[in-house]
């Protein structure tokens, strides 16, 4: 008989996953214990039960499960590495948990969902719970949903994603289930309290009942809007926030409030599900909307139409239906088909929403241009399409197109166009509405305000008032500088009443909120090296832009104040000026302005100096005192001296005074006309710079050059030109006039005066600085003479960047155009020049004939085409952004089968970048986007030549229009090699240049770590280069976050590839690209060295993650424990300024990339590869040389020094140093672990052992940090240290074995396997049996898999040592085959190929042998340890440090398998070589009585200090969660430890424990304290129980007197136990088995006599057997004497006595049923009856030698009977198959027999009413019989015969009633019945025959047949034959309709199925449902025949036939 307590022995992570249910259910309570004890989140322990987590939740036992649902619990909320298990186990929760019947599990289920969302992993939570809702069980459903709606409801909608649970909502609305409907319901009420209204369009098309009823509960629901209740790990602040808000009495703060609007807001169209409709549109709808009638036309569009109306369209080519509609709107002449049109382009783009975008160039201008049809509903119409195209675009791309038609002949489109612009400003923000595009609008507005038509008028108001609200005042006024006040004011008053839709704004306006938000960070950083400005930092604390600006401009020389204020100046009349300015000047000043006397007119001159130099700028009349300038002479003054301070003057008044553009116009004629002059042209100069100051540049370099351009002076020419390239370079260009300077330019270039052609060059060259190549194009016209000398000068510039202004409105604004600048531009001037070039509309030149020939079928025709386009191109220089039909034609080009025409394409899309400028940015998505294609493209000069393209477009748009969208994210998703090369090596270049990228870059995440694991190793690479630029823009957090969705494999890998990106991250560019901000980076943290330029990184980022020990490294200056990327280069140069002997500071020295270095010129073979049998001298020098950079200088000397002392010395340095610099040690890993190598080659053992302490302490601490060796470095170290493993001296291996063991946490075990796998080789036989037996260690730690290269190889090498000379190399040989035995069974065989005839004996013995040893788990089978003391065991023999012997005690029940993986962390001082998991193995104990003496007494626990204070309530009760009270903790912890000790090997511990255990039992207040222990305490029991029958009894040694007191302690402890009921009750069936089997074994111990006072033992063992059977939980004791008298009878080699004691037990057991039977669960108890006949059936019973167990069990089923009566057979559910059981049959029998009997005596049956018991009688027995007889119809075998006994029935009592038979059942069935019976009529009056077709073959139905499921498991656990598996597989197959035709005689028979072990009422409740239901489903099936199916032959069924009919009569009568 197999012995249960095997398991006991075993590990808990083994015992979790036992065959046994008792076994996995006493694991998982341990496991629970030990995860609520372990207090390391990331400690190596939870890494054991990753793989097992899913069988917890899914185990078939619900005992069980139920626990293993409390760990798992644990397991997720405490352990670091849980979010690996989530899929699986959520899977596994939803079809295992959410079915079951208990309402526990259930809520354990949901609990385990939602505290895996807790920590992070949301998404896949919500993937498995949706899949959950596809399930055909109806109560799963219920759950997911019920789950879902709990994580809504804690988390919120952030977390929780409302898409994918509104897209499934309508289908649950539709579920037949109530139960479905209802909880579907309260979900929906849930989302709405989320995202209110967005919900009502997804569930539009539901049941309108359902609906209103939604309706109603939503209106009860609050108006205040949620929050969220429970946090992320990742949301601790925002919980803590959350928490302070609470207890301030709920006032939210402003952050919170914003949060909870943010949730309000979820966008409804992102919960509906697209629509594709271009494959619906009619077939001929390009036909009919070219049609000449309009009725044809119009019903093409209203098809469309009809489309149109899905609210989300399916993303396509909508290209010509876009084109078409296009055409209907701008060229059809019915109105009404044109409003039609608008609104199918407005379904369209509000269907596709940002997928429309690329279309909406096209349609604008045609729209546009239709507004000047007057019809209201066209009109409306049409604004409608342009609304909703401008939400699918941005206001740049389509800037051009308004701007067009803004000065149309047509009032309408004008108005339009402004009321259009004007809507369009409402949905925007400050940050989407830029100056720059702000600007050109504005002065086509402000034409509009002075129009003739007032419609235009009042559109253009109401348009400058939108911007003026959206963007403030102060950012519109400059640009109404001419408007007068009553203009102003209306706009002003317009801005008043604007509502603005704000962030809701589709035109992107919430997307692009966050880079504005996200500005001014990256602002901040460059602005500290900087330099001088020192201003700036404050102002940008003040926040957001618009704060920002105000505090800079007074910060300044504030210019820009009288810009925006007093730019508005009327032209005041001579009369007025003198008065002012006699005011302010001397009366004696003002006689003499204009005296005849020069010299009187200097002397007034003067004074007005002195005056205008004290004035105050206030009160300063500028335009006062020029004109008295101006006053005659004015400019026509001849002596040069009054003139200069004339000049002068005007300077001093333009600097001092507030001067507007009216004062300069004054005076400038006159300082252009002196510019010239030699002697005044300076001041002159100074004159005009000053008024360029005041009245900014542009405007008066135009009049400037106007002016000298319309004199005939050449030197003033000439002068102005010098002038003004002067003050370009000290202005800045901004807002310079470019169209208006290049005419004059041209006209100064065709001077005859060279001096003023010199000039004009110089001016170009100064242009060309700021403008670049494109100023060239404008002057290709020129003589090649002049082009060449213009080509000179810009050959000059070349390469210079324009110098930063020094003076005017852009040096004041710097700080504020830096922070209101958008990155576009940061892009410099650039822009605003290319918007300044004259452009070409080309659009009329690309005619329809040029695009069809493009399209043509001919290539040549094609190439044509192409040519004449780019003729067209090169025509312009120069073309505006409206190009036609060309996109879409060059687009069809780009993938065009002749290369070169695609490369053609390629040429003319660079020439349009060119010529286009920056607003080809609105073509990006059209045409840029199939460039990136292209890159794909198998030719490499095609991929060259779409990578100039690309880089031409990007030069001109910028990259932020490329990032945007999805775009790039599905290019990335092609499985295209080059394409994805070529775009990733793009992308790694160009977003290190960016400062801010748009959020959609977040969008290629999933696809460049796709591209990490691509085929291509190219692909891998440039991915793996373009890691480290993607994360300085997303960040490493977020990466990491995205990569939650990867498989577990895959994610490890990119996790650590993104640990590395983040070492080499690049630093955001500096704001604004000023020259050398970069290199004066040194001023920013005063702490860095200015020896670490390697580290260009913001300063941000040196904070971000300090590390714990910053303080051990002051040395190095770096700060923060120098991360991966610092240079310390300060270290060595301190250590060698200083003597040698100075040895503070740290010894490794961390040089970035060194190891990577060092890598590659290995590779390369630039250095020797690390690879000898025995070291020579060019290695050791080469390591030396290495090492000289990565280590202190001493340490070095110490290291390569001949005496071994040294050596010593410096690995003790090493070991000090090694914690606190890690980051170092890790730099230079390989070359620590290359010069340990050779150590390995000395003969002096201090050194070796040293060395080996070393490493074991670097490899517990890599384990630690979670390093993973490189294959660099593991190939370099590991096979000599395999060559020490056959090191002669024991302490040696030993320790090596302790390091091999470690390196499996740091490598991969399958890469360790190949090279101990080599070391099998050795001629060292030692080495090769420890090389062996390591081996065996990694497959039985490891499984299968570990086998490299693979199984087959690995296990042929391993089997040729079964045959070598030496016994200890075939003994561990044959462990290791054993163990792979033991991994993978039979198949061994075959993996190991041929073996001679001995060494295969040999095999065969050892695993005969092994199974033998241990029957139950022989899995792990333990190697044999006589024949060497160098196991794994042998590392335990070492003394252990004191501090960790009670922890043995502690876990001595849990006997743990030594896998030693993990190390104990406060073992490392010690005995660092001491792993944390060990077993202790009992054989080990019995035999070994030394080890008692190792064991310290016990501590005597005081249990009364713990036990008084604390009532415990019952812990059934008690939901178990992670957060005990800590008494009630320590209370629990106590009594297991001293539980464990019960079964102790030595009889002292165990009796001072039971002792113990006594003294709590015996004191009623105490002893609840044992509740929830008790299978526990009985476990450690009969534990104890078998060893002192296996050992104790045994041993000779012992004095029967201890061994008598341990038995009486036990006895005694039983005693108190099972006197107190409600603990007695907690024993489970299984442990009660056990006790049983141990207290008859000791009762049947012959042994036991002999000992002193032996027979009164044998009496309290008696007396305790009784009260045991008395106080026990009935069932469960009914239920473990069954089971163990099966067992017995089983089992040959007991004793016949043994089961002759438990049926004695059985029949005092069924002498008490009277008085019990309530309190039995009958259902149980006939399952294990059943159970027990299937094992032995009457016939198998009855030949068995005693006839006692057949009497027992007639006799139990007897007593049941007359107890319960008929009502018995109603608790047969449990039993699946009840037809087949022989019980029922008995059953039956019996109780058909009492009633007979007992007449009417029977009281059981009177339960049904008021009727007379006779009356009753004849009830029950008449639907009795109809229900057997139904019961048959309703089965497979029986059914005709019981038709035909209906058929009978009917026949004798024609009145009876059979309808309450028939109502409960389908249709379907009643009319079977009737078609059956009038069958059965038709053939006995021989009427006619059954047709054929009627009758369904036999196996039709057979697949629906429920059929035992029971699990075949024999009482010891062992899986039983391959029979009873076959058995399983076939009912499975059968369930799933895979097997048609099951023939009786495969089946095995019966008897070979052993019953399984019933466990527990649960397990067994919650089959039943199932039961339940397959028989309802096989009822259905059945009733879908039509005609009976059996077809037997009708000799045997009329003697059967003729039985049931007089049994029938006899009934009757």
């Amino acid at each position: 008989m197999g012995d249960d307590s095997e398991w006991m022995k075993l590990p808990v992570d083994q015992k979790c996953e036992h065959k046994i249910w008792k076994a996995r259910l006493n694991g998982y309570e341990e496991a629970l214990k030990l995860f609520q004890r372990i207090e390391d989140e990331k400690s190596p322990e939870w890494g054991k039960y990753l793989g097992l987590l899913k069988k917890f939740v899914t185990d078939s036992n619900a005992v069980a499960q139920l626990k293993g649902l409390e760990a798992a619990l644990a397991y997720i909320e405490n352990a670091h590495v849980a979010g690996k298990t989530t899929g699986e186990v959520v899977s596994g929760v939803v079809c295992k948990v959410f079915n079951q019947p208990k309402a526990r599990a259930k809520e354990l289920g949901a609990d385990i969902c939602l505290m895996y969302i807790e920590i992070e992993k949301a998404e896949v939570v919500q993937d498995e719970l949706i899949k959950g809702l596809d399930n055909k069980n109806p109560k799963i459903i219920v759950t997911c949903i019920e789950t879902l709606r709990k994580a809504l409801c804690e988390f919120g909608s952030k977390i929780i994603t409302l898409k994918p649970v509104v897209k499934v909502l309508p289908k649950l609305f539709e579920s037949r289930e109530k139960a479905v409907r209802d909880e579907a319901k309260l979900l929906a009420v849930e989302i709405y309290r989320w995202i209110r209204d967005a919900l009502r369009a997804p569930l539009q098309n539901i049941n309108s009942v359902q609906l209103k009823d939604l309706e109603e509960e939503w209106v009860k629901l609050p108006t205040t809007a949620p929050k969220q209740s429970r946090f992320l790990r990742s949301q601790q602040d925002l919980k803590a926030k959350f928490e302070q808000q609470q207890a301030a009495g709920g006032d939210e703060a402003d952050g919170a409030d914003d949060e909870e609007a943010e949730v309000a807001q979820v966008d409804p169209y992102e919960l509906l599900e697209a629509v594709e409709i271009l494959s619906k549109l009619p077939k001929d709808f390009y036909e009919k909307i070219e049609a000449k009638k309009w009725q044809e036309r119009k019903e093409a569009l209203e098809a469309v139409e009809a489309l149109t109306k899905n609210p989300k369209l399916e993303n396509g080519d909508y290209g010509d239906l876009v084109r078409a509609l296009k055409k209907v709107i701008g060229k059809d002449a019915n109105v009404m088909l044109v409003a039609m049109a608008a609104k199918c382009l407005a379904g369209l783009a509000a269907g596709l929403r940002k997928k429309f975008g690329t279309y909406a160039g096209l349609v604008v201008p045609t729209i546009l241009e239709k507004f000047k049809e007057k019809k209201p509903q066209v009109v409306q119409a049409l604004q409608e399409a342009i609304d909703a195209v401008f939400l699918t675009t941005t206001l740049q791309n389509i800037s051009e197109d308004v701007l067009g038609v803004m000065d149309n002949k047509n009032p309408s489109i004008k108005q339009q166009a402004s009321l259009f612009l004007a809507r369009s400003f409402c949905r925007c923000t400050p940050s989407t509405l830029p100056k720059s595009v702000l600007k050109p609008f504005c002065a086509a507005f402000l034409k509009q305000v002075n129009d003739s038509a007032p419609e235009v008028r009042d559109a253009a108001f109401e348009a400058l008032g939108t911007a003026m609200k959206v963007v403030g005042e102060k950012a519109v006024n400059p640009f109404l500088t001419d408007v007068d006040k009553l203009k102003l004011d209306k706009i002003k008053e317009c801005a008043d009443k604007v509502e603005l839709v704000g962030k809701k704004g589709g035109g992107g306006g919430e997307k692009k909120e966050k880079p504005a938000a996200k500005a001014p960070p990256p602002v901040e950083a460059p602005a500290k090296p900087s330099g001088p400005s020192k201003k700036a930092p404050p102002a940008k604390a003040a926040g957001p832009p618009k704060k920002g600006k105000p505090a800079t401009a007074p910060s300044a020389k504030s210019k820009k104040a009288p810009d925006t204020k007093e730019i508005v100046e009327t032209e005041l009349s001579l009369e007025v000026c003198e008065e002012k300015a006699a005011a302010v000047l001397p009366a004696s000043c003002m006689q003499l302005l204009d005296s005849g006397n020069w010299k009187e007119r200097l002397a007034s001159m003067e004074e007005f100096q002195r005056a205008v130099e004290q004035m105050d700028k206030s009160e300063m009349p500028c335009q006062a005192l020029v004109r008295m300038l101006a006053k005659k002479p004015g400019w026509k003054e001849t002596n040069f001296q009054v003139m200069q301070m004339k000049l002068h003057i005007v300077g001093l008044i333009a600097k001092k005074g507030l001067f507007s553009k009216t004062s300069a116009l004054v005076v400038l004629d006159g300082l252009v006309d002196k510019v010239g002059d030699v002697k005044c042209g300076s001041n002159a100069k100074e004159g005009l710079t000053a008024i360029g100051e005041a009245c900014s540049l542009p405007w008066t370099a135009e009049q400037v050059v106007s002016l000298a351009f319309a004199q005939k002076n050449p030197k003033n020419q000439a002068e102005t030109l010098n002038w003004l390239a002067n003050a370009m370079k000290e202005f800045g260009f901004a807002g310079i006039n470019v169209k208006a300077f290049i005419n004059n330019v041209k006209t100064a270039l065709g001077a005859t005066n060279p001096a003023v052609r010199t000039s004009a060059i110089a001016l170009l060259g100064v242009m060309f600085l700021y403008m670049g190549a494109p100023l060239r194009m404008f002057f290709e016209d020129e003589k090649p003479a002049l082009l060449s000398q213009i080509d000179a000068e810009f050959e000059k510039m070349q390469g210079q960047s324009p110098p930063a202004p020094i003076r005017g409105a852009k040096k004041a604004g710097a700080e504020e155009e830096g922070d209101a600048a958008e990155e576009e531009e940061v892009d410099g001037g650039s822009a605003d020049i290319m918007d300044l070039l004259p452009r070409t509309d080309i659009s009329d030149k690309i005619t329809y004939d040029m695009v069809s020939k493009i399209s043509d079928k001919n290539w040549k025709v094609r190439k044509e085409g192409l040519d004449e386009v780019a003729a067209v191109i090169s025509d312009a220089k120069f073309i505006q952004a409206s190009i036609g039909e060309l996109p879409m034609a060059l687009k069809g080009r780009l993938n065009d089968s002749n290369k070169l025409l695609v490369q053609q394409t390629l040429n003319i899309l660079q020439q349009i970048a060119t010529a286009m400028g920056p607003s080809l940015k609105q073509h990006v998505k059209n045409l840029g986007i199939p460039v990136i294609t292209v890159l794909g493209d198998s030719k490499s000069n095609v991929r060259a030549a779409a990578m100039t393209t690309l880089n031409a477009w990007v030069e001109q748009t910028g990259m932020k229009e490329w990032l945007e969208g999805e775009d790039l994210a599905e290019e990335l998703k092609k499985e295209n090699p080059f394409l994805r090369q070529e775009l990733l090596g793009w992308l790694a270049e160009k977003l290190p240049t960016l400062r801010t990228v748009p959020t959609d870059l977040m969008l290629c995440l999933p696809n460049l770590y796709a591209c990490l694991e691509d085929r291509s190793g190219d692909v891998r690479k440039k991915a793996q280069d373009a890691l480290p630029t993607f994360m300085m823009h997303l960040g490493y957090e977020k990466m990491v976050k995205a990569t939650g969705k990867l498989k577990p494999a895959s994610k490890d890998q990119v996790v650590g590839m993104l640990e590395k990106a983040r070492a080499v991250m690049p630093a955001k560019p500096a704001a604004p690209a000023k020259a050398g901000a970069s290199k004066s980076a040194s001023s920013a943290p005063a702490a860095k060295p200015a020896s670490a330029p390697a580290r260009n990184q913001s300063p941000s980022e040196d904070f971000s993650e300090p590390e714990p020990k910053p303080d051990t490294k002051k040395a190095k200056p770096a700060g923060p424990a120098a991360k991966k990327g610092v240079v310390g280069k300060k270290p060595p140069a301190k250590v060698g300024a200083k003597d040698e002997e100075d040895r503070s500071g740290p010894i490794f020295i961390l040089v970035p990339n060194g190891k990577e270095q060092r890598i590659k010129e290995e590779r390369a073979l630039k250095i020797l590869k690390w690879n000898f049998t025995t070291p020579r001298d060019e290695y050791v020098e080469q390591l030396k040389t290495q090492m000289s950079t990565s280590l202190a200088k001493w340490l070095q000397d110490e290291l390569f020094h001949f005496d071994f002392q040294r050596h010593v010395k410096a690995i003790g340095a090493m070991i000090e140093h090694m914690e606190a610099e890690f980051d170092a040690v890790i730099g230079c890993l390989d070359l620590v672990l290359k010069w340990f190598t050779l150590r390995f080659f000395d003969t002096n053992t201090s050194v070796l052992m040293k060395a080996l302490e070393f490493l074991k302490l670097l490899f517990l601490m890599l384990n630690r940090k979670n390093y993973q060796l490189s294959d660099y470095e593991a190939s370099s170290f590991i096979p000599y240290l395999i060559l020490k493993v056959g090191e002669s001296k024991d302490v040696v291996r030993k320790d090596v074995r302790a390091i091999l063991t470690m390196l499996c946490n740091v490598y991969a075990a399958s890469k360790v396997f190949p090279l101990l796998l080599d070391g099998t080789k050795s001629k060292n036989s030692k080495q090769r049996s420890e090389c062996l037996e390591e081996l065996g260690c990694l497959i039985e730690n490891f499984g299968m898999n570990v086998c490299q290269p693979s199984p087959a190889k690995a296990l042929k090498e391993i089997a040729t040592h079964i045959g070598d000379r030496d016994t200890t190399v075939r003994n561990a040989a044959l462990n290791t085959v054993l163990a792979a035995y033991n991994a993978c069974g039979e198949q061994v065989f075959k993996l190991i190929g041929n073996l001679s005839e001995k060494e295969m004996s040999m095999l065969e013995e050892r695993i005969k042998r092994s199974a033998k040893k241990t029957p139950a788990a022989p899995t792990k089978q333990e190697r044999p340890q006589k024949e060497h003391p160098t196991n794994p065991n042998a590392t335990f023999l070492r003394k252990p440090a004191q501090e960790e012997v009670p922890n043995k005690l502690k876990i001595m029940y849990r006997t743990y398998r030594i896998q030693a993986r993990a190390q104990n962390a406060h073992l490392e001082q010690s005995a660092p070589s001491i792993p944390k998991e060990f077993q202790l193995d009992l054989d080990v104990f019995e035999n070994n009585h030394t080890c008692a003496s190792d064991i310290p007494d016990l501590v005597q626990h005081k249990l009364d200090e713990v036990l008084e204070p604390v009532m415990i309530p019952e812990r059934k009760m008690r939901p178990v969660s992670p957060h005990f009270d800590d008494i009630h903790n320590s209370t629990a912890s106590t009594i297991n430890f001293v539980i464990s000790q019960v079964a102790s090997g030595d009889i002292n511990t165990s009796i001072q424990a039971l002792a113990q255990i006594d003294e709590v039992l015996r004191q009623a207040d105490k002893a609840e304290a044992m509740s929830g222990h008790i299978d526990q305490f009985l476990i450690a029991t009969f534990m104890q129980l078998r060893l002192i029958y296996n050992t104790h009894m045994a041993d000779d040694r012992l004095d029967k007197k201890d061994i008598f007191k341990l038995y009486s302690c036990i006895i005694g402890n039983m005693l108190s136990l099972f006197s107190m009921e409600s603990l007695a009750r907690e024993a489970s069936m299984g442990v009660l088995k056990d006790l049983m089997h141990g207290l008859i074994t000791l009762m049947l111990d012959s042994r036991v006599e002999d000992i002193e006072d032996g027979q009164q033992l044998i009496r309290s063992v008696n007396l305790l057997v009784v009260r045991v059977l008395e106080k026990s939980d009935q069932t469960n004791i009914l239920s473990a004497l069954l089971v163990l008298l099966q067992d017995s009878l089983i089992s040959t080699a007991g004793s016949p006595m043994f089961s002759e004691l438990v049926m004695k037990c059985l029949w005092r057991m069924i002498r008490f049923l009277p008085q019990t039977i309530n309190s039995i669960n009958l259902d149980r108890i006939l399952l294990d009856v059943h159970n027990f006949m299937k094992v032995f059936p009457k016939e198998k019973l009855k030949q068995l030698k005693s006839d006692v167990p057949h009497r027992t069990l007639k006799t139990l089923l007897h007593t049941l009977c007359r107890l319960t009566g008929a009502k018995i057979l109603d608790h047969m559910s449990m039993i699946e198959n009840r037809n087949e059981s022989e019980l029922e049959a008995h059953l039956r029998r019996v109780v058909k027999h009492s009633a007979n009997l007992s007449g009417l005596k029977s009281d059981k049956s009177t339960e049904k009413g008021a009727l007379r018991s006779d009356d009753k009688l004849i009830k029950a027995k008449v639907s009795d019989i109809l229900s057997e007889i139904f019961k048959k119809i309703g089965s497979k075998e029986n059914t005709k015969e019981g038709l035909t006994e209906l058929y009978e029935y009917k026949q004798k009592y024609s009145d009876a009633d059979l309808e309450p038979f028939l109502r409960n059942t389908s249709q379907f069935f009643q009319s079977y019945v009737e078609r059956g019976l009038r069958m059965i009529e038709s053939e006995r009056e021989g009427k006619g025959r059954i047709q054929t077709s009627t009758v369904i073959p036999q196996h039709s139905t057979d697949s629906y047949l429920p059929s035992s499921s029971a699990v075949p498991i024999s009482s010891n656990g062992e899986d039983l034959n391959a029979a009873a598996y076959y058995e399983r597989l076939k009912i499975l197959r059968q369930r799933r309709g895979l097997e048609n035709s099951t023939p009786e005689e495969d089946r095995p028979p019966l008897s070979s199925l052993r019953p399984s072990v019933a466990s527990s009422t649960d397990m067994l409740h919650s089959k039943l449902s199932q039961l339940k239901e397959s028989r309802e489903h096989f009822q259905q099936e059945q009733s879908h025949s039509h005609s009976p199916t059996r077809s037997s032959s009708p000799a045997s069924n009329l003697d059967d036939l003729k039985k049931r009919l007089e049994r029938i009569k006899s009934n009757r009568q």
